[in-house]
């Protein structure tokens, strides 16, 4: 289960990686994306991602119920320990696959967004250029033509004030991201320190079985 979960965040940060950046495999990425939200693949991933989250929320319900179980205030016996650690080490898991899943929508429809303005922009510039052209040409045209060409440097001015927004939300995206990276990493950190801390528990828990055995053995003499 936990080899499965870290696969797929893995996965998902080099979805992601190859998203932010401008390489080859960008397109194939932003392609496959494309047709995973046509047809059936929208209601597959929704399944999915509902499947997770009950997972997800069974995951935590089952920490609350080993939290509640304490031997003393305060005191959780070995075994619950252990069950405590990899509940919380699963629901962390799964929280980051379903966040790292909404990331790379939000950056698939923000690039989608970035290459429609910009075609927008291109066709605004060539359309002001063949004006000028008109201008050049026929003087007394273009004063007729003024109030359109004002309107056409307006619409170019808000697509680059749009362009910057989403170029802005593409930059904080991304340091989510590496924020998330971090927080996985401190994650795996303390599961290495959980699973030496069940170790030691267990090497206790059979030392202290080989002292009682003897005493037992003289009892039953």
């Amino acid at each position: 289960m936990i080899n499965l979960l870290f696969t797929i965040i893995l996965s998902q940060a080099l979805t992601i990686l190859l998203l932010l950046f401008k390489t080859p495999l960008r397109k194939l990425v932003i392609l496959g994306l494309d047709r995973l939200k046509r047809g059936r693949g929208p209601v597959v991933v929704k399944t999915i991602a509902t499947t997770v989250l009950v997972v997800f929320a069974s995951t935590v319900y089952g920490i609350v119920d080993v939290m509640n179980r304490e031997v003393e205030p305060g005191m959780i016996n070995p075994t619950d320990q252990v069950l405590l650690a990899r509940n919380m080490l699963d629901a962390s898991l799964m929280g980051f696959i379903l966040f790292m899943g909404l990331m790379i929508d939000r950056l698939h429809h923000y690039i989608r967004e970035l290459r429609l303005l910009r075609k927008a922009m291109e066709a605004a510039k060539k359309q002001n250029r063949s004006f000028e052209d008109v201008k050049n040409a026929n003087p007394d045209e273009f004063k007729a033509m003024g109030e359109e060409i004002t309107i056409l440097k307006s619409k170019i001015k808000n697509l680059e004030s749009e362009c910057a927004t989403k170029t802005d939300e593409a930059k904080t995206a991304e340091a989510k991201v590496e924020a998330m990276k971090k927080q996985s990493e401190q994650l795996l950190l303390e599961y290495d320190g959980l699973m030496q801390d069940n170790k030691n528990l267990r090497s206790q828990l059979q030392s202290i079985d080989q002292d009682l055995s003897p005493s037992e053995l003289k009892k039953s003499i």
